[in-house]
């Protein structure tokens, strides 16, 4: 286990073949609120930063959680998600540097809430995103910007800003959150997967579910790991992300929880999904 996430080596100086790291694409959905979508996406980013990745995480929700969780203010936000989609700045110009090492951000702001409304007669309106980041798929971007995962911290809808995720994406990782009804929210968002993966994005797939805010105490709880795993069968994480106050604590200041709290329950937990996540890509650890 890593002492601490700012010591981790990099992915350079780890990667045995010496040829590059592939770029991987993942849009974090769940068109329901508070499932611990965005807490994944900021401690998730962290945590493969910390393990030698080199992370980009792409805010796209407006309410701009991730990028407050990450410490950056809004008076911080020199661009943003909305000025990419907008076609006023490129993606590489909207990178910002976090406190984590390895993790950048593109950062939102409420600029996003009217984005719709803008390219509303645009016939690209839900590719913007993917165009965005293709050359970073290329790797046709400075050494400093290639970046071996994209997160994108989708909104909790399921608007034309989580259409341009998963149009840009190579997979969605559902966040879900262990209540009772977690499935019903599930069948809905995988039908919409399949709907963009037939008409924008055939390479879209489903990474996998990783279930949220687990409590052991709660029998609630356990029945609806087992219904998530019996529906979605090995496409739901072994790893489990408990129900801990040290996770709730962290965004308030500024903070990932494995900085504010390394040893925590919910910092292992992410430790070890991020492992688990590069395992089931067939990925060779960036770190030793």
């Amino acid at each position: 286990m890593i002492a601490d996430p700012q010591e981790a080596p990099s992915s350079q100086e780890a990667q045995a073949s010496g040829s590059p790291r592939p770029l991987r694409i993942i849009a974090l959905a769940n068109q329901k609120g508070g499932v611990g979508k965005t807490t994944t996406a900021i401690n998730l980013g962290t945590a493969l930063a910390a393990i030698g990745e080199h992370v980009l995480i792409v805010d796209l929700d407006p309410q701009g959680n991730a990028s407050t969780g990450l410490g950056i203010d809004r008076r911080q936000r020199r661009l943003s998600t909305y000025d990419v989609l907008a076609g006023e700045a490129s993606l590489a110009e909207a990178v910002q540097a976090t406190a984590v090492p390895r993790l950048s951000l593109v950062p939102s702001t409420m600029d996003l809430l009217g984005l719709e409304m803008a390219m509303a007669s645009a016939a690209d309106r839900a590719q913007r995103l993917r165009r965005a980041l293709d050359p970073l798929d290329r790797g046709e971007v400075p050494e400093e910007q290639r970046f071996t995962y994209v997160l994108i911290d989708c909104p909790p809808s399921l608007n034309l800003l989580t259409l341009n995720a998963l149009a840009a994406a190579h997979a969605v990782l559902v966040p879900l959150q262990c209540e009772f009804f977690a499935l019903e929210g599930l069948s809905q968002l995988l039908r919409t997967v399949e709907q963009v993966k037939g008409a924008l994005n055939p390479r879209l797939a489903i990474q996998g579910v990783v279930l949220t805010m687990f409590d052991p105490r709660n029998n609630l709880s356990a029945q609806v790991v087992a219904d998530v795993r019996e529906f979605m069968g090995d496409k739901v994480y072994e790893t489990m992300i408990p129900r801990n106050v040290r996770v709730s604590e962290a965004p308030s200041h500024g903070k990932p929880v494995l900085l504010y709290d390394l040893k925590c329950a919910g910092s292992q937990a992410y430790l070890r999904l991020a492992s688990e996540v590069i395992q089931r890509e067939g990925r060779l650890p960036a770190a030793a």
